[in-house]
């Protein structure tokens, strides 16, 4: 069972995301539901449990009961949310992704048969996003990601380690030197000690969730992987070819290190990577990035990028300016060239620090290695 406060949470708040977790409450002495939110749970043979159980204040979410069970549980104050059976995916799932879950059948199927290739597919057809059984499928998952992804930060919290983000482009294509130095960024982050998370796509996305995976790994282990990765360089012409070369890249390390991804259907057009072990997708983009970037409290790397990278960035430098001092967190930009000249983000964002806290927690750097002395610093 998993007991854990959401992103604005109600303190008698309990996650019940298990039958085993359910029954153990009830073994426990449990006799009121009030604060429960059971999610997406076959509860049928546990009809003497729940008449036997307070209602009221109980929020049951896609749950399976006996017949006549549910009347009564509505009856006595519960909260029921239907089962929706019409949307390829579950609304009121308990748990984020795993890569192996939305790329399903990848080995023998093309990526249009995935999981996610599905649940893009849905999400972009004509008026879905006016209608009113869609947008409320798609913001009960988001909420129950955000759940689950809250008690991952809360387990990473408790343990006193820091998550850094790395923000980069997604057109840095696997070969390159750019896809290279971002991997070394996350593998020497992951060795650290510190928890890498990223928009959860391709390109330098990819690349640093890889690092952290591989961390652990011997370097010729490492180099291995890079090579072999390149030789399917994007995404594009088939996704389908991508992913299994990255399926088979951590099927070699099933004991590969975990990071975070955070990507979002809103641009499905651009693949999860396969490297990221727990991975919050999202339907709303806006909340999406917001979560990023409020979650990584020990800081952000910016490697080079284009729109998306750019507005991650005074995104972050606008929470920083309105932050009180000791929420201020770390910038670092990686690439003199990129951020001085192609995309002149530097100067403007030394403009907008200057005089304030934030002043002296950004960094300007042209390369991995001294990224990292920067966040040390």
């Amino acid at each position: 069972m998993s007991a854990a406060r959401s992103l604005y949470p109600s303190p008698r708040t309990l996650e019940v995301e298990s039958v085993a977790g359910f029954d153990r409450l009830v073994a426990a002495g449990a006799r009121s539901m009030h604060g429960w939110h059971v999610q997406s749970l076959d509860l049928r043979g546990r009809r003497t449990q729940l008449e036997a159980l307070e209602a009221q204040g109980a929020v049951f979410l896609g749950c399976r009961f006996d017949q006549g069970v549910e009347d009564l549980l509505r009856g006595r104050g519960a909260l029921i949310f239907p089962r929706l059976t019409a949307v390829p995916f579950n609304p009121y799932r308990g748990q984020l992704y795993t890569p192996q879950e939305l790329y399903a059948g990848i080995a023998a199927s093309p990526y249009e048969d995935t999981l996610d290739a599905r649940v893009y597919q849905w999400s972009i057809r004509p008026g879905q996003r006016r209608r009113l059984d869609a947008t409320l499928a798609a913001a009960l998952h988001d909420h129950s990601i955000g759940v689950a992804l809250d008690e991952l930060a809360g387990t990473y919290l408790r343990a006193g380690r820091t998550m850094v983000g790395v923000m980069g482009g997604h057109i840095a294509r696997r070969g390159t030197a750019v896809f290279e130095e971002a991997a070394l960024l996350g593998r020497m982050l992951a060795r650290s000690g510190r928890v890498v998370a990223t928009g959860g796509g391709p390109g330098a996305m990819e690349a640093a969730n890889l690092g952290a995976f591989l961390s652990e790994a011997p370097e010729p282990d490492f180099r291995r992987a890079l090579a072999d990765l390149a030789a399917v360089p994007s995404f594009r012409p088939s996704v389908s070819a991508w992913a299994r070369a990255a399926a088979a890249v951590a099927q070699r390390h099933p004991e590969g290190m975990p990071s975070l991804g955070i990507p979002t259907w809103f641009y499905g057009h651009e693949p999860p990577n396969f490297f990221a072990t727990h991975v919050a997708k999202y339907f709303a983009n806006a909340i999406r990035e917001a979560i990023l970037l409020e979650l990584c409290n020990g800081g952000i790397f910016f490697l080079p990028g284009s729109g998306g990278t750019v507005q991650e960035i005074f995104q972050d430098a606008c929470e920083n300016y309105y932050a009180a001092p000791e929420t201020v967190t770390p910038m670092v930009l990686v690439g003199y060239e990129h951020w001085l000249r192609r995309f002149p983000a530097w100067p403007l964002l030394q403009s907008l620090a200057s005089g304030r806290r934030m002043e002296g927690r950004i960094f300007l750097v042209d390369s991995v290695a001294e990224a990292l002395e920067a966040l040390e610093r």
